[in-house]
């Protein structure tokens, strides 16, 4: 396949997910290759930038997760460089991977997500505690695949989860848990795919659970009604469009026990492993992985 030239997967990087980005990146360029594309590995962490330019790549998949990768930071060098890149531009994989501003602009156009608070040092734990109310998550607003979550279930916890998550990131957010049933909605060029349930051990739906173990339980179809499904993947889709998204990525949501949706947040690099639900609800959809991966290329951009 000629028409992309020589393309660099780029993989790794030094983020905390570095783990399961090597995991990603090495799917899609196994897929790339059986597809006859010249595809080859690039990791940030092993190579400076400008190597891309001096071994002469057209342009990049990028497969790295987390911050240094999916923050706007790598999207911003390559538009310089005018090298075209798959996935959102710098402003939305900015935003979205900060959660407290993926909310702020959520709320402004009345997207429903939980109710949240900034935590500082300073902050008044027990008011928090009261206001959000018990059990409530603490998260790491920069982090993803799950990293430092901390679910406070007893007065008084607080405190001590603000300060372990404060360890991975300088602004944490503490988030009304929402009791109900965890879904995830892929979104692939302008389109919503099918939803995905979620169903993990005793609802702990963490890094471990994500990526290394078969205990946690997938459907798609997600057994909703239509017509809410429908409205979920709308509310989505209008989601994915008001950060202003490109390409492909993907939305977590909680349905609680009154039928109630709420979006948690977004991700602009999801993963692409064995266990990632991206390449789950296209297959569904009808997309196999290989046909996925060329897709996700044909939408590289610059701008």
């Amino acid at each position: 396949m000629t028409q992309y030239g020589k393309v660099a997967v780029m993989f790794g990087g030094s983020s905390a997910e570095r783990e399961v980005s090597l995991m990603s990146g090495n799917a899609v360029l196994d897929a790339l290759l059986r597809s006859g594309v010249d595809a080859h590995p690039f990791d940030p962490a092993e190579k400076p930038l400008s190597a891309l330019h001096d071994e002469q790549f057209d342009r990049v998949f990028i497969a790295l997760h987390g911050r240094g990768g999916e923050d706007g930071t790598v999207q911003g060098a390559l538009e310089l460089m005018k090298l075209p890149y798959t996935g959102s531009g710098v402003m939305a994989s900015s935003v979205g991977m900060d959660k407290w501003r993926t909310k702020l602009v959520w709320q402004a156009v009345g997207i429903p997500t939980p109710e949240y608070e900034v935590l500082t040092a300073d902050s008044d734990f027990a008011a928090v505690e009261a206001r959000l109310g018990l059990p409530l998550m603490v998260k790491p607003a920069h982090e993803g695949s799950s990293i430092g979550i901390v679910k406070v279930s007893e007065p008084g916890q607080l405190a001590a989860a603000w300060h372990e998550a404060a360890s991975l990131d300088r602004l944490v957010i503490a988030e009304r848990f929402i009791a109900g049933r965890e879904y995830t909605a892929p979104v692939l060029d302008d389109q919503a795919l099918p939803l995905i349930r979620i169903a993990a051990p005793e609802g702990n739906y963490d890094y471990q659970h994500k990526y290394f173990t078969d205990d946690t339980q997938y459907f798609c179809p997600c057994g909703l009604p239509e017509a809410l499904e429908a409205q979920m993947r709308d509310t989505v889709l209008r989601a994915f469009k008001v950060l202003g998204a490109e390409g492909w990525g993907r939305i977590d949501l909680m349905l609680d026990d009154e039928g109630r949706f709420y979006l948690l947040e977004i991700n602009t690099s999801p993963g692409m492993t064995s266990h990632s639900l991206v390449p789950m609800a296209a297959r569904v959809a009808g997309i196999p992985f290989e046909a996925l991966c060329l897709r996700i290329l044909d939408g590289a951009h610059v701008g």
